[in-house]
């Protein structure tokens, strides 16, 4: 049955694909002329603030979502709401298909990372969009916004926070829908909108959303156009995420801070303790020493490792730009640590202060942030609390409140552990219909072999999709590799934009016959 799927399958997508092939040449005609008019929305766009923890600047975003969804002909454009005090609503709008029986949605973000301007570059603000010539940390000089109906080069680099993560997602899925109606094409399919206000915080209302609204949200797939493309620059479809949860982690010392000199070698450090608490967690070659914490992972499939075995290795380019000697994990691939097993990270270390303004104290507490991400199998209930019996292994008692004076004077080691917001990884077989019409789809827009990956080494809540509304989502990422999303300087190669709009474009005009 599986091999005569599959039959069915190659023999529709070879059909179909040079009737695709010609859609995108006339999609590519179209569109080209309209770059300037585009790239200018675009910049009106990212000049408003989204910083995630700031409802009114969401606000205005999801209503300048609105417009853009209006001036393109979509329909029953609305806001979705959770219950919430203080929940960001979803924008959702619908093209539908008349006759049409198979619905795919597609779905970006619309918030982004907190900013710090002083850490951009000179000449950059996070808000106020600015084009330059390249990267600027390779040479690329700033420039200004051309006339009207000049050339873009898409070498060009946009900066501004969210013009790749994930603002850049937003435009994309709008203007393929935009140039697939103004060269009067017809879809297949009902094409929904779906562009979430809370990504960055972890998607805390998403399943509240889905589950109120589950039957206008029903569909036969969910395109995620979010994340960096392959650093091959080679157009990427990728088939999972990794789960997420953070272990907010404090020691103590004594009450208050004692003097270096007159208290050294007798009050107990908590620096100390905690540095040496984490270096049980992880061996020299960064394999992870809590007990069972590899125990549950779902290995990949057959296709699947082959499909990850396909993928050219990026590892010695980024190495060689990131400028590190060797990886944390030498006897794996850069692919498999990624991808395929779960991470422990630290986040951050805090513990009084240092440079000019370190002191001569022992501090009282000792915190550090550690980040767990999760693989297919996971559970991250279960992971945090491996690790939490791993810190009880070592001699600690293990609260999530503060110790009160009765247990610090009865016990030398305490730690304060309070677990985050966690979700599970999530995966799709490639071997579905609907994931082998996507690759097809995908494969039709370009020249190059298409990465496929069986999963991101970041994260999304994607199983919520597939837990509430039993449906396959499938990563489509746009952006260039090196974007310095949720970092200063954030930027989109301007030629993804226009490139991504083909590739979905060409999802949107799937066949499912």
């Amino acid at each position: 049955m599986k091999i005569l799927l599959s039959i069915a399958i190659s023999v529709f997508a070879t059909a179909h694909l040079f009737s695709q092939d010609q859609a995108i040449l006339k999609i590519r005609a179209d569109h080209e002329p309209r770059h300037f008019d585009l790239l200018k929305e675009y910049a009106a766009f990212l000049s408003l603030p989204n910083t995630m923890n700031d409802p009114s600047e969401l606000v205005a975003n999801a209503e300048f979502i609105s417009g853009m969804m209006k001036k393109r002909g979509i329909r029953n454009i609305q806001l979705l709401h959770a219950d919430a005090e203080g929940a960001i609503p979803a924008v959702y709008g619908e093209a539908l298909t008349p006759g049409a029986t198979r619905t795919v949605i597609f779905y970006a973000h619309y918030d982004g990372q907190p900013v710090n301007p002083d850490k951009w570059a000179e000449g950059l603000s996070p808000f106020t969009p600015q084009l330059a010539s390249g990267p600027l940390d390779k040479g690329g000089q700033l420039l200004d916004f051309p006339a009207a109906n000049a050339d873009l080069n898409p070498d060009w680099r946009l900066y501004a926070r969210s013009a790749a993560d994930d603002k850049a997602g937003v435009f994309t899925i709008l203007n393929a829908y935009d140039a697939i109606r103004r060269t009067g094409l017809a879809p297949h399919v009902n094409i929904k909108f779906f562009f979430e206000g809370e990504e960055e915080r972890g998607s805390t209302n998403l399943g509240e959303i889905l589950q109120k609204h589950r039957d206008l949200l029903r569909a036969d797939a969910w395109i995620i156009c979010d994340g960096p493309m392959h650093a091959s620059g080679k157009k990427q479809i990728t088939f999972g995420v990794r789960g997420d949860v953070n272990l907010h982690l404090t020691v103590y010392g004594a009450k208050r801070p004692l003097h270096s000199g007159n208290y050294g070698n007798w009050a107990p450090n908590p620096a100390m303790k905690l540095v040496r608490l984490l270096a049980t967690m992880k061996d020299d070659e960064g394999h992870v020493l809590v007990d069972g914490f590899y125990d549950d992972v779902i290995p990949l499939s057959a296709s699947e490792r082959a499909a990850l075995a396909a993928i050219p290795d990026p590892a010695p380019m980024m190495q060689q730009e990131l400028a590190f000697a060797e990886p944390e994990s030498p006897t794996r691939t850069f692919l498999e640590s990624i991808t395929t097993l779960p991470t422990l990270n630290i986040n951050g270390i805090v513990s009084a202060n240092v440079g000019r303004l370190a002191s001569n104290i022992i501090p009282t507490t000792a915190t550090a942030t550690l980040d767990l991400r999760l693989v297919k199998g996971n559970d991250s209930r279960r992971q945090t609390g491996k690790v939490i019996d791993h810190i009880r292994n070592q001699g600690y008692l293990v609260l999530d409140r503060e110790p009160t004076d009765e247990e610090r004077l009865a016990n030398a080691n305490i730690a304060t552990v309070r677990s985050g917001t966690g979700y599970n990884a999530q995966r799709t077989s490639m071997d579905l219909p609907v994931s082998q019409l996507v690759i097809e789809a995908v494969k039709s827009t370009t020249s190059q072999d298409v990465v496929l990956m069986p999963s991101a080494g970041g994260s999304l809540p994607l199983y919520l999709f597939e837990e509430i509304l039993h449906t396959p989502p499938i990563t489509v990422p746009v952006v260039n590799y090196d974007n310095n999303q949720h970092g200063e300087n954030e930027n989109v190669q301007i030629g993804f934009l226009w490139n991504g709009m083909e590739t979905i474009a060409a999802i949107m005009l799937i066949d499912f016959k």
